[in-house]
């Protein structure tokens, strides 16, 4: 299995209330949709800092993470989120 984490940050965070929810429901849509994603959440980082919004999800394995990234409905997932992000970080990691 494969553990993938991004956190973003918001390009207005005044605008959290609304923008959150939109990134959460929009990737989250996305489980039962991209073959080989067991499980993702969307929810705000609740520390302090340089990011606004964390991801968490599994995979299957690499090659399931490898289509996740290329699927069309995760790239339409990506142009809103680029649109409202200035900065982001990604962790993977594999758990046998």
């Amino acid at each position: 299995m494969i553990k993938h984490i991004v956190l973003w940050k918001l390009t207005d965070p005044s605008r959290k209330e609304e923008t959150i929810p939109q990134m959460k429901k929009m990737l989250e849509n996305l489980a039962g949709v991209v073959p080989g994603l067991i499980k993702l959440e969307v929810n705000p980082n609740l520390n302090p800092g340089d990011y606004d919004v964390c991801l968490y999800s599994e995979f299957a394995d690499h090659a399931a993470l490898d289509g996740y990234q290329t699927h069309p409905a995760h790239l339409e997932c990506k142009k809103y989120v680029h649109s409202v992000i200035c900065g982001r970080t990604a962790a993977d990691f594999e758990v046998k």
